[in-house]
């Protein structure tokens, strides 16, 4: 039963996950350093063996400001190519991602930038057919000032985000 829960045998995976942590790498266009102060959203991908699946991340890291009047948030969209490696016992994936990130406060949209990705993930079977996961993403992401005094300066929001999931293969 162990080894039919793995990739190698099933037919069709699908995975859901959460984001655990949200750590900045970058800085905004100032110098000034960029914390996380938690993260939100959601991770899915589903695929068939031995072919890409595909994915989409939507995740957000509140900013700690302490100057602001409103939370404020780096908002991040991905969509994914992953290769689930067919490796018995353990589920390892790998993968690409391409999409945007843009600032946001209080359900306001403001300036956004590309972003990519890649990332693994490391999933160990806990019932037949299921599966727990520990995932890493790093993101690289570069959000361009479009107005004010910083129009045309770039803040370096890129960081690492690690998430927990569930996978399910049959």
């Amino acid at each position: 039963l162990l080894l039919y829960s793995t990739p190698s045998f099933a037919l069709l995976n699908f995975s859901v996950g959460v984001p655990l942590s949200h750590t900045f790498t970058g800085k905004f266009s100032d110098g000034t350093e960029l914390e996380s102060d938690g993260a939100s959203g959601y991770f899915i991908q589903i695929g068939v063996p031995m072919l890409p699946g595909i994915g989409m991340d939507s995740y957000k890291a509140q900013v700690k400001c302490p100057s602001c009047d409103n939370p404020f948030y780096v908002s991040t969209t991905m969509y994914n190519l992953y290769y689930l490696l067919p490796i018995p016992i353990i589920n390892l994936t790998i993968g690409l991602g391409t999409g945007k990130s843009q600032y946001e406060s209080e359900g306001q949209a403001g300036d956004d930038g590309t972003a990519t990705q890649f990332y693994t993930s490391i999933g160990v079977p806990i019932i037949p057919l299921f599966d727990i996961h520990l995932s890493y993403r790093s993101v690289s992401s570069k959000i361009e000032s479009t107005s004010g005094r910083d129009k045309g300066e770039k803040d370096d929001v890129g960081g690492n985000v690690m998430g927990l999931g569930i996978g399910f293969n049959f």
